[in-house]
């Protein structure tokens, strides 16, 4: 069974694991990783959630998920998008744009700037129905159909800006996350 570490708002060690599913206490946190994929097109690369997923079955997202305890978040991120994609890529592609807190969760974000053709992915089919490429038009269009996740808009700001640092390429251009609808 996996085991988080908890910490602090301020991603201290608690020195103290919880099993994957068990209730954290009020200021008690895990962190997760979320890993944002761009190509040489100005596509965001999406997933669909399995149906046989308990959190959020079939609803499209970013890959990622949560660290397990004695991992560091770089791993975490490599791990993930290598379990659930099936592309092992080297730690130095990924690139930490920074930290979100969000309910629960410590959020490590990163992004990967590459082009990875839809049929070289073998995918997690416990984790992963399907993926595809999408603009940022296509994704806030999603957004406001509900057939994205609404991380919020604060989250989608952020993203974008760090993947207008990373890759060089305002991808939003303009987008206005705040007029999707509310979680």
């Amino acid at each position: 069974m996996e085991r988080w570490e908890l910490f602090d708002r301020n991603g201290n060690s608690l020195s103290r694991t919880i099993r994957r599913g068990e209730r954290m206490r009020s200021g008690e946190y895990h962190k997760v990783v979320h890993i944002w994929v761009v190509n040489s097109m100005d596509r965001v690369l999406i997933q669909q959630r399995s149906a046989r997923r308990k959190l959020m079955p079939n609803v499209w997202a970013v890959t990622g998920g949560s660290v397990i305890a004695g991992e560091e978040s770089l791993a975490a991120a490599c791990r993930e998008f290598g379990e659930e994609l099936g592309v092992w890529l080297p730690p130095e592609e990924f690139h930490y744009i920074g930290r979100m807190v969000r309910r629960n969760s410590l959020c490590d974000a990163y992004v990967v700037c590459r082009n990875i053709a839809v049929p070289d992915m073998h995918l997690q089919r416990e984790e992963v129905a399907r993926v595809r490429w999408v603009t940022v038009e296509q994704l806030a269009d999603m957004l406001r159909r509900r057939q994205y996740h609404h991380y919020g808009a604060s989250y989608f700001r952020f993203i974008f800006d760090g993947i207008a640092a990373v890759c060089g390429r305002d991808l939003a251009k303009g987008e206005d996350f705040n007029c999707l609808p509310k979680r």
